[in-house]
């Protein structure tokens, strides 16, 4: 969904600047910081001549969603490699300040990715996260099929840490409730496609669940699975919808990845065509 607003009013308060080091989950708010995994591989990058203001998927005057490539990440990294915040000031749009990101996206992750548009809006999306008012939905290739055509998976999880692999997260009973709902979309080469709706938004949250709530990890993953070198985690945000009170929802659809499509997969009935 792809909406213009007339409205160029301009916002003159400023945003909150988050420092280099903010690395959360899938869908997790941008408040706090937590270092990178260590030993993590490096991905080759997105192309960075790729136009964002090309990839918009919803714009009015409080909000944008972008279609995130995979490759950028959300927030600057230690590297100095480039990231979303080099191409907010093409993603104004008229308006004086930047957008600012609600939530993230890993760096391999791509699809929806809410911005807001003035600090007001940011705080009521904020909210929206926080009381679990934002409807998500990912796909992503799985190495394997799982037996069930679908279900939930309820693991609560928690961050640990080893001087040998750096931090992860795990299913932990005393961790944070987690939850995801999945279900089985169509089976090519011994991998599966599959869509998953989060009812919250830890960290690496869908990753996990795959591998210790399937028992099968994303393709491609270098923390969860056998990813590594130029290897992507092939998972996708495929669909965000927020609901504004009296005003229309912000609802977006990304495209289907081509990178999905090379392995044999073709997009969901009712989805948005192909791109990478």
């Amino acid at each position: 969904m792809f909406e213009r607003s007339e409205n160029r009013h301009r916002c003159c308060l400023d945003f909150v600047r988050h420092g280099p080091s903010a690395s959360l989950g899938e869908t997790d708010l941008l408040t706090a910081g937590t270092p990178s995994p260590i030993g993590a591989p490096r991905r080759f990058p997105y192309s960075a001549a790729m136009l964002l203001s090309d990839r918009i998927l919803f714009l009015d005057g409080e909000a944008i969603v972008l279609d995130k490539p995979a490759g950028l990440p959300v927030d600057r990294p230690r590297d100095g490699s480039l990231s979303l915040e080099n191409h907010l000031d093409g993603l104004r749009f008229g308006f004086r300040r930047w957008p600012l990101a609600v939530h993230r996206l890993d760096r391999d992750t791509s699809g929806c990715l809410l911005l807001a548009r003035n600090p007001k809006a940011h705080a009521r999306f904020t909210q929206a996260f926080e009381g679990r008012a934002v409807e998500k939905q990912y796909l992503a290739i799985i190495d394997g099929v799982p037996e069930a055509d679908g279900g939930t998976i309820d693991l609560p999880l928690a961050k640990i840490s080893t001087a040998e692999r750096g931090w992860r997260m795990v299913g932990d009973a005393k961790g944070k409730p987690s939850v995801s709902h999945w279900e089985k979309i169509a089976v090519a080469d011994g991998k599966s496609l599959l869509r998953f709706r989060p009812e919250t938004g830890r960290t690496h949250q869908l990753r996990v669940h795959a591998l210790e709530g399937l028992g099968l990890p994303i393709v491609g993953d270098p923390v969860y699975g056998t990813g590594g070198g130029r290897d992507r985690t092939l998972l996708h945000a495929e669909r965000i919808s927020v609901a504004r009170g009296a005003k229309p929802p912000i609802l977006a659809e990304a495209p289907f990845p081509d990178r999905f499509a090379a392995l044999g997969f073709a997009p969901p009935a009712g989805a948005a065509p192909t791109r990478g």
